[in-house]
């Protein structure tokens, strides 16, 4: 498996800095309210997310052996990573980059508009920048420096945490009513993507645009397993059972079969 280790450089960052941080992000995204209870109800759960993601940097951080000033800087990077969300969707209405704009890089525009990074010195401000930009990439380019690099897959690993406990409550979910915005406006369809099938068997992450359906999109968030980088992500994978829970919000038939086969064969190896 992929593993990585904090860089060799020191980091000061007090406490009240992300304090301060986090009051400025409460003010900017207050600004987004909507009469309508659906529009609404969509910027509050990527409020909720933001608070949850910075939950579980700090928990992935903690059992790295990060101190107190890299976890600040992690808590700061987790903050700030779906930034660009709010201004997307008001736009947009929607949550899908391939539809409106990389929401990533909506967000280093709106920090950099507001100099809301100025507390930080320019090698942190740096890290922050590159975090952000990589949170939502398919891959992280292998040529940035250590502080972009292990803060990217750090936070890129917390983010996939909680998506993983949105969407496995939302498919499994009683009731029939539909969220538009979480599903990316895939239609509900039999039957999965070839290449998507493909993909998964030999070990390799889903390339979206091959995601032709909701079978798709579950299936691209199952193959998420091949893009970790911490032991304690998966751990805390394997502890609330996210992997099954895809599963069961699947087709039961051989195609997916294989698929989690395989997908559970590779935790085995690579994790235990």
């Amino acid at each position: 498996m992929k593993q990585y280790i904090i860089l060799s450089m020191k980091i000061r960052l007090e406490k009240k800095t992300v304090n301060d941080l986090e009051s400025w992000f409460s003010d900017y995204v207050s600004a987004f309210r909507y009469q309508c209870k659906e529009l609404q109800q969509n910027i509050n759960l990527k409020i909720e997310h933001t608070g949850r993601v910075k939950k579980e940097i700090i928990s992935i951080g903690t059992q790295l052996g990060l101190d107190k000033n890299e976890l600040n800087l992690a808590e700061i990077i987790a903050l700030f990573h779906d930034l660009g969300r709010f201004e997307q969707y008001d736009r947009y209405k929607t949550f899908s980059d391939r539809k409106s704009e990389d929401h990533a890089e909506l967000g280093i525009r709106i920090l950099k508009k507001y100099n809301v990074l100025d507390s930080l010195d320019d090698t942190l401000k740096e890290i922050v920048f590159c975090s952000v930009k990589n949170h939502n990439k398919a891959f992280v380019p292998e040529n940035e420096t250590d502080g972009c690099l292990f803060y990217s897959r750090l936070v890129r690993d917390a983010d996939k945490l909680d998506i993983y406990r949105v969407v496995t409550s939302y498919y499994l979910r009683n009731d029939l009513q539909h969220n538009s915005v979480l599903e990316l406006g895939l239609p509900d369809t039999p039957g999965i993507s070839k290449e998507i099938y493909d993909m998964l068997l030999a070990g390799t992450i889903v390339d979206s645009k091959y995601v032709k359906n909701l079978n798709d999109m579950k299936l691209l968030q199952a193959g998420w397993i091949y893009d970790l980088n911490f032991r304690p992500t998966v751990e805390f994978i394997k502890e609330r059972g996210y992997i099954e829970l895809l599963r069961k919000a699947l087709p039961d038939t051989n195609e997916i079969k294989n698929i989690f086969d395989s997908i559970n064969l590779h935790i085995q190896k690579s994790y235990n």
